[in-house]
């Protein structure tokens, strides 16, 4: 049972940090300090976009449109923090 839980504590951290390097990426790109007419950046960001676009794509049919903000990543970083705390606090004890 213990290994399952740590399986399932570091998927959740990647699906976190993965989220986390998508938002700044996005900051990045609208700042203009990273250009996507570079191929490695070009490349990163369509891969973090495929792997992000079908979950941000659910919670965004959940949520109301917010006139140009996006807080489907913000609502993906507190579901993935309230599913952590949901696994850490139900853990059985194990002796």
């Amino acid at each position: 049972m213990t290994s399952l839980f740590q399986i399932l504590m570091l998927l959740l951290n990647i699906v976190w940090f993965i989220v986390i390097a998508h938002v700044i990426m996005s900051w990045l790109i609208n700042f203009q300090v990273l250009n996507l007419r570079q191929p490695l950046v070009a490349q990163i960001w369509d891969g973090l976009n495929r792997l992000l676009e079908p979950v941000y794509s659910r919670v965004r049919s959940v949520i109301p449109p917010m006139g140009g903000l996006d807080l489907a990543p913000l609502i993906v970083l507190i579901s993935v923090a309230v599913l952590r705390i949901l696994l850490i606090n139900n853990m059985p004890m194990m002796y």
